[in-house]
């Protein structure tokens, strides 16, 4: 199980891959986190999949669109394909959630390890934000992460950033060093 669980130290998480890809037919990727007080992620949406948000142990944050909400265990939400969305810990205790991702990305879950293993590494901001413009690229285009405001704009530069890292074979090497298969 070892395999399946790894931290963020910047983000303040920890990642357990509950059901794989392969686990269920493609339909959905499950994973659980463990939240810090004050962590979470920004706003950002996704293209190809939806998330359902599912409290375990304690409040959830859940801001969608404008709106925030705090979900308690026994409660859930929703996020569709295209809605801004982040999520957030709005309690001085640690929080312990799951996240449905439909239909699963394998994608997704590669940028998660990818993105963890270069904060471990030191190749990141204290946001978490990676160094090298290629790694960022990459992710946004792993994750199916979109960003509003005016990174909205840069989007497409970024994605066609990805395309090249692929080709100078970025892409390979951070699978090689961070994907647990």
């Amino acid at each position: 199980m070892q395999l399946r669980v790894f931290q963020n130290p910047k983000f303040k998480d920890k990642v357990t891959v509950l059901k794989e890809a392969h686990e269920t037919n493609n339909q959905y990727l499950l994973l659980e986190v463990e939240l810090a007080p004050e962590g979470g992620n920004s706003l950002h949406y996704h293209t190809s999949f939806s998330e359902e948000f599912i409290p375990v142990e304690g409040v959830l944050g859940v801001g969608i669109d404008d709106k925030e909400y705090k979900l308690l265990p026994g409660e859930t939400s929703t996020v569709p394909v295209n809605k801004l969305h982040r999520f957030f810990n709005p309690t001085s205790n640690d929080i312990k959630f799951h996240v449905k991702i439909s239909p699963a990305s394998q994608g997704f879950l590669q940028s998660l390890q990818i993105s963890y293993g270069l904060a471990e590494d030191g190749l990141t901001n204290k946001s978490g934000i990676p160094k090298k413009l290629d790694h960022l690229a990459l992710l946004l285009d792993l994750s199916d992460t979109r960003l509003p405001g005016f990174l909205k704009l840069i989007t497409p530069l970024l994605l066609h950033r990805a395309k090249k890292a692929r080709r100078k074979g970025v892409y390979d090497e951070l699978v090689r060093k961070y994907c647990r298969n």
